[in-house]
């Protein structure tokens, strides 16, 4: 129940609404009441000849109205009887079905309106829970994401909180409606007898009980069933991802092994936990129809005993039948509570996941980067597994560091620990002299422009992805960063120009097009500190030159920190830092490195051959 009352305490941002929608509960179960205890005087009308009570009836001097049971049935005998001789019979009838049909208008009309206003509750919560989880996958390091299935991930926020909507948002209605329903009955019916309805008391519990333990086993299904789907969704989603090595391979058949493997333990989850979910409808009927039977038994024998009337146990019949739909709604929101607990906890999982990299309550701006960049003993792991020991380098305001070495050496890591997505173990980064502690995250990383191997693009217009991330960019400022980014030219030969959209992850854009887009948008941002990852590795000749030239005007009076795996890309580094098993184990210029005997001279011959 945990998970619920999370969710719920969305509820204080639609204050308004909910008090409203209580309002209008509370009016349509006050009307329903009202129309359905019109049944009794109806049922008198019908079979009573003798008119001694009408007579009664009308001779009754009631005390002023007001809002009590009493009062208000006094008042109404009263009015009743002087009706039935006065006008007669026909009169009273009609008026009884103007009065009920009334009565049924009004419930309706406000069984609409409280619908009308959870309804803005229940989208809105869904649409902050969205965000809220989107906000945080956004907060949360990139370990995170390491340790998780981009796919289990997609399905959280899409299934799982729609899954939200449909079960516990869904039940909102009924948590506020039907117990509103249920007191207002049940206090009808201690009025009418209180023996009979504290009789009704003692069989409702053993119901609930019964029900109570399968919508436990329900939210274990559940949990298991969501789990099952984040894992179809990954499988998915790697799928598209890897759709040319699944072809190249033959691997169909394989592939779809695995997905019909996935896809049939959920079918099984999922069939467990349709199966108990559909006993709660017949379970909750049957236990119902089982409740009744014994109140019409033991209501039966009051009134063959002659304690109570048979048109007010009719009556009685009546209100208690009114309150079988929603002690049954009341059941099928208990069981879809269960069912979107599972989903909740999934939820609540990434909002409650700890976002390790955070600035320190006295960190300060960085107003702007004037003097260098220095690495003090840095040390940093995977878990377990050490990646730096030991680091540590100074890099002066507009010079080029390059980092080479074998694949697994912490060139990235070191990259990735300047831009900070991750904090070190031990040791200290410093800028112009302040601990990246010191310093607020979002101020550091606006000083830093990136441009990765693999060119990270969106699903939009090239203008908005050279723009991304700034505000009140002019058209003007865009076409100059491309320019110098050598890719206005191939842009203008686009259909749309700079309104083109390069499709998902640019895929309508050949290699070369997309990292020059990525340098484009880095030059836009104009940042003093540039970190280079490989940025022309995965480029033929053709692009690569033409990115080189991009990457050059880009780099010109910058500090820049260039990951390369071409030693020829970076023989004009004011400082090369040879990295191997997280060490620095060379450093220094092209030229006294390539002469030194060491692991960079070897690598240099290597690209030779």
């Amino acid at each position: 129940m945990k998970q619920l009352f999370q969710v719920l305490a969305y509820l204080k941002n639609y204050r308004l609404f909910v008090g409203l929608n209580i309002l209008f509960n509370l009016l349509s179960s006050l009307f329903s009441l009202f129309s359905i205890s019109l049944a009794i005087p109806f049922l008198n009308l019908i079979f009573l000849t003798d008119t001694a009570e009408y007579e009664a009836m009308a001779a009754e001097n009631p005390e002023p109205l007001n809002y009590t049971v009493g009062s208000i049935t006094e008042n109404f005998n009263h009015f009743f009887g002087n009706l039935i001789l006065t006008e007669g019979k026909g009169a009273a009838l009609l008026a009884l079905c103007v009065l009920i049909i009334s009565a049924f208008l009004l419930k309706n009309l406000s069984r609409y309106m409280a619908l009308f206003f959870i309804g803005h509750v229940r989208t809105g919560i869904v649409r902050d829970l969205r965000k809220d989880t989107y906000t945080k996958l956004l907060s949360l390091p990139l370990s995170f994401y390491s340790e998780e299935r981009k796919g289990d991930i997609m399905a959280r926020i899409s299934s799982d909180v729609q899954e939200i909507e449909h079960t516990i948002l869904r039940s909102l209605e009924m948590l506020f409606k039907d117990p509103i329903t249920i007191v207002i009955f049940l206090t009808a019916m201690f009025a009418m007898n209180a023996k009979l309805t504290l009789f009704i008391f003692i069989l409702l519990p053993v119901s609930g009980f019964v029900i109570g333990k399968i919508g436990k086993s329900l939210k274990r299904k559940s949990e298991k069933g969501q789990a099952q789907f984040g894992l179809l969704m990954s499988w998915v989603e790697e799928s598209m991802a890897g759709l040319r090595i699944i072809k190249a391979f033959n691997a169909e058949r394989f592939s779809n092994a695995r997905f019909d493997s996935i896809n049939e333990n959920y079918r099984s989850l999922l069939l467990g936990m349709y199966r108990r979910r559909d006993l709660a409808s017949p379970l909750s009927e049957f236990m119902g129809v089982g409740v009744v039977v014994m109140v019409m038994w033991y209501g039966g024998n009051l009134v063959l005993d002659g304690d109570l009337a048979a048109a007010k146990f009719i009556g009685f019949i009546i209100f208690f039948s009114q309150i079988i739909s929603p002690s049954k709604s009341f059941t099928d929101a208990f069981y879809n509570i269960q069912k979107g607990a599972a989903s909740a906890t999934r939820i609540d999982d990434i909002l409650q996941a700890e976002e390790k990299i955070t600035d320190d309550v006295d960190a300060k701006d960085l107003a702007s980067f004037e003097s260098n960049l220095r690495f003090d003993k840095v040390d940093f792991s995977y878990k377990d597994d050490k990646v730096l020991n030991g680091v540590s380098f100074e890099l002066q305001k507009g010079k080029m560091l390059a980092l080479v070495g074998p694949s697994g050496g912490g060139k990235s890591t070191l990259a990735d620990l300047v831009a900070r997505f991750y904090d070190l173990d031990s040791g200290r980064i410093e800028i112009d002299g302040k601990s990246f502690k010191d310093i607020r995250i979002k101020s550091l990383r606006d000083k830093m422009g990136i441009v990765t191997q693999n060119s990270i693009l969106f699903n939009d217009t090239i203008f908005n992805n050279i723009s991304f991330g700034l505000e009140g960019v002019s058209m003007d400022e865009v076409v100059k960063a491309a320019k110098v980014a050598h890719a206005h030219d191939f842009i203008l030969e686009l259909p749309n120009g700079y309104h083109t959209n390069i499709g998902d992850a640019g895929d309508k854009l050949s290699g070369g097009q997309k990292q020059r887009i990525s340098i484009a948008r880095a030059i836009l941002k104009n940042p003093p500190i540039l970190i280079l990852d490989e940025a022309t590795s995965a480029l033929d000749a053709e692009s690569e030159k033409a990115v080189q030239e991009a990457l050059e005007s880009l780099m010109m009076n910058r500090t820049s920190i260039v990951i390369a795996h071409r030693l020829s890309t970076i023989q004009r580094a004011d400082m090369i830092l040879v990295l191997d098993k997280g060490e620095i184990v060379e450093r220094g210029t092209h030229n006294e490195l390539s002469h030194a005997g060491g692991l960079y001279q070897k690598l240099s011959e290597m690209q030779m051959l």
